[in-house]
């Protein structure tokens, strides 16, 4: 009998490692056509077979369990075969919990929603080490779950972000607090419907009891009211609530002051409310008040959110690779008083950018469409001033030659990147890295 894997991406990879480890016969099946020399060899070692080329069905036989990376949707065709088979279908974040669960080694957070997950479970990790707490960040951000726990220390908090794709696939997961932070379009392509895609980030608080804690935005209740599981609900938001910003731009968390909001060091009335979020997932799991403002003062922020990467002759430029849908490239514009030079474009992800009109108005120097997507901005934003470059490169130079001083270059291409990049953070990389040429030159 064996498990097996299915996609050799970072989480794939990750729960073979793991298994194997705990000496359960494993095999991992990728659809590239061959491994390169240097995992070919780990995986010798660790004695991990793989079979190239195709996800085949015999592999199925004497299967106890398929692991899928989230990348892999239900219904493709290995997966869909494994469940009419009664095969249990589960990602890396189960196996992980399950092996946390049985020795008692830590607790769970967890935070999924459209937007803000990265920053939201980065900085309640940064809180509760302020704190005093062992903490990691780890999930669809970057570091896989299932390789967090290995190792860790006891009384280690496991901060868990977890997208849609990856709640799919959870049976008995179970956070001691787990936050929703919000819903806008993503992923439609993938979840066909908004109320799919609302239900399956829901999946978050399903096996919670009454001793967790359901953390929701509240000014959308319909969002989550109708929420499974059994734990209470603690609102974050802009009216009086368990966590909340006055209108003096004082936080607020459980009666009690936090600090201005002009004491943080990320910008926007949304890193307000991830930081809402982050103080009541914190606090649940024991940080202290004071704990709780020390992390909130010196949190930096993430990598490719928001950063100001370069300055010359009065021009700015920002990286907001990040801003991969069209609800964080609307946060990025508000953030930023204009005048814009803004650049938009990667692989289309089928929403409609004509909310980003709106919000331009009084703000737009110049668009610059780019990559796979231009058929799709030309049609919904190609009455604004704009200009149509393809290549990366010369998009970035183009809104720079095109930039006045005063006006900010921002990268926040309300698409994915993988036209012409691995992910985003290669991408925003690489923009730092012109960026940084243009501001010595």
């Amino acid at each position: 009998m064996r498990t097996v894997v299915v996609g050799a991406g970072r989480s794939g990879l990750a729960a073979a490692r793991f298994l194997a480890a705990q000496g359960t016969p494993v095999v991992l099946t990728d659809l590239r056509p061959s491994p390169d020399a240097e995992l070919e060899l780990e995986l010798a070692r660790a004695g991990i077979p793989g079979v190239w080329g195709d996800h085949p069905l015999v592999l199925l036989e004497e299967c106890t369990e398929v692991i899928a990376s989230p990348g892999i949707p239900r219904t493709a065709r290995f997966l869909a075969e494994a469940l009419r088979r009664g095969i249990p279908v589960v990602g890396e974040v189960e196996v992980a919990h399950r092996h946390l669960r049985s020795t008692g080694a830590g607790r769970v957070l967890a935070v999924t929603g459209t937007n803000g997950k990265s920053t939201t479970t980065d900085l309640t990790a940064h809180l509760l080490r302020a704190a005093g707490i062992p903490a990691v960040a780890c999930g669809n951000l970057g570091l896989p779950f299932v390789e967090a726990v290995q190792g860790a220390a006891p009384g280690t908090v496991f901060v868990v972000e977890l997208s849609s794709y990856q709640l799919e696939s959870v049976q008995a997961f179970q956070a001691d607090a787990a936050a929703f932070l919000n819903l806008t379009e993503d992923h439609l392509a993938r979840h066909g419907t908004m109320d799919t895609y609302r239900r399956t980030k829901l999946r978050i608080f399903e096996r919670q009891g009454a001793s967790d804690l359901r953390v929701v935005p509240a000014a959308h209740p319909e969002w989550w009211q109708d929420a499974p599981g059994a734990a209470p609900s603690a609102r974050f938001g802009w009216s009086p609530c368990e966590a909340w910003c006055d209108g003096d731009g004082l936080l607020h968390l459980a009666g009690e002051v936090l600090l201005p909001r002009t004491d943080l060091r990320i910008p926007g009335d949304h890193n307000v409310e991830n930081a809402l979020a982050a103080a009541l997932l914190a606090r649940h799991v024991g940080a202290s008040m004071d704990g709780l403002r020390t992390g909130l003062r010196t949190y930096p922020g993430l990598a490719h959110r928001m950063v100001l990467c370069g300055e010359r002759g009065g021009v700015r430029a920002y990286n907001d690779s990040k801003g991969t849908n069209v609800d964080a490239t609307l946060t990025a514009i508000h953030a930023l008083p204009g005048p814009l030079v803004l650049l938009l474009g990667g692989t289309d992800k089928g929403a409609s950018y004509a909310p980003l009109r709106e919000a331009l108005v009084g703000k737009l120097r110049r668009l610059i469409f780019l990559g796979e997507a231009i058929p799709q901005l030309v049609r919904d934003l190609g009455d604004l001033p704009h200009t149509v470059v393809p290549g990366f490169d010369a998009a970035v130079q183009t809104a720079l030659d095109l930039a006045e001083p005063g006006d900010q270059v921002l990268l926040s291409p309300a698409c994915a990147s993988f036209d012409q990049f691995a992910n985003f953070e290669q991408r925003g990389d690489h923009f730092e890295s012109l960026i940084q040429a243009w501001s010595a030159s």
